[in-house]
């Protein structure tokens, strides 16, 4: 007959396992820590060394640039909304380019969640396929894809709008299954019951539930992608990037026009970002939200 150990017996030896592992969590963590160091030490070392100039002497002119910029920019104030009026159509053309992708790569991420969601995919066999493909289209940056297609297509801002789409989609089909997972089932399944065929049930049944979720993870990622092709714009990719490049690229007597385009770019993305998120706001909490 087994034995049974007292109730204070079994708790001093809950206790110890429990210390025991917390020893080990710790022992792992400072491992990891220091082997962690090490490769910052060494990768740092390896860069210093390699690079033409040395972090330590260039390190006293990082505020070269700001000063610069800021000195020349208050100098020339007058000359700041003309220089604005005249990069206000590559900042047109970011923000289309942001759009247009944006609703590309949501497009196609919808598909891919569709398909690649467990209770929900026409085809359950394609659903590795369709998780591996957002994977691998999350998995690489804009950047490294728009520049594959400028060497491919050329400059402009259709490869940044395709890097852009590439990506979203990736990014969108992740989430977009997050979503589709919690969905009710009871309505899907009531329409099946009638003869609904898959495309009726996901319409009905499915796109009501997560379409708020949706549009807020749309609106969330369009702000992403104003940021994402402006920055591909200095990679040759257009829009307000491109602008912001040359005129940085030119140095002094240019500088109160990158000014310009900072400040103009800023305000474009606090724009966006506050009406993303009241519009967030009102789709997933209702209108009378703050």
């Amino acid at each position: 007959m087994p034995t049974v150990l007292p109730a204070s017996a079994r708790t001093v030896d809950i206790r110890e396992e429990y210390l025991s592992l917390n020893r080990r969590k710790r022992m792992y963590g400072g491992i990891l820590l220091i082997v962690f160091l090490a490769m910052f030490v060494s990768g740092f070392r390896i860069a210093e060394h390699r690079n033409a100039a040395s972090l330590s002497e260039g390190f006293s002119r990082i505020l070269d640039f700001p000063r610069d910029l800021v000195t020349e920019a208050w100098g020339n104030a007058a000359n700041l909304p003309a220089h604005a009026a005249r990069a206000f159509p590559a900042l047109v053309e970011t923000v289309n380019i942001a759009l247009v992708s944006t609703i590309l790569g949501c497009i196609l991420g919808t598909l891919l969640a569709l398909a690649g969601t467990r209770g929900l995919a026409r085809w359950p066999r394609l659903i590795p396929l369709a998780r591996r493909s957002a994977d691998v289209c999350r998995a690489v940056p804009e950047i490294v894809i728009a520049l594959v297609l400028i060497f491919i297509l050329g400059g402009g801002p259709v490869p940044a709008m395709i890097a852009i789409a590439i990506h979203t989609a990736g990014a969108q089909g992740k989430l977009f299954s997050e979503v589709n997972e919690n969905v009710d089932m009871k309505p899907v399944e009531g329409l099946a019951s009638v003869g609904a065929n898959w495309w009726q049930r996901t319409w009905l049944g499915v796109f009501p539930q997560v379409m708020p979720n949706y549009l807020s993870y749309s609106l969330l990622r369009l702000e992403i992608n104003i940021r994402a092709s402006a920055i591909l714009g200095f990679v040759g990719a257009g829009g307000i990037g491109y602008e912001l490049r040359n005129a940085m690229t030119f140095g002094q007597g240019k500088f109160d026009q990158a000014a310009a385009i900072f400040l103009m770019l800023f305000a474009t993305i606090v724009l966006v970002d506050q009406l993303s998120s009241w519009m967030r706001n009102s789709l997933t909490r209702g209108r009378g939200a703050q």
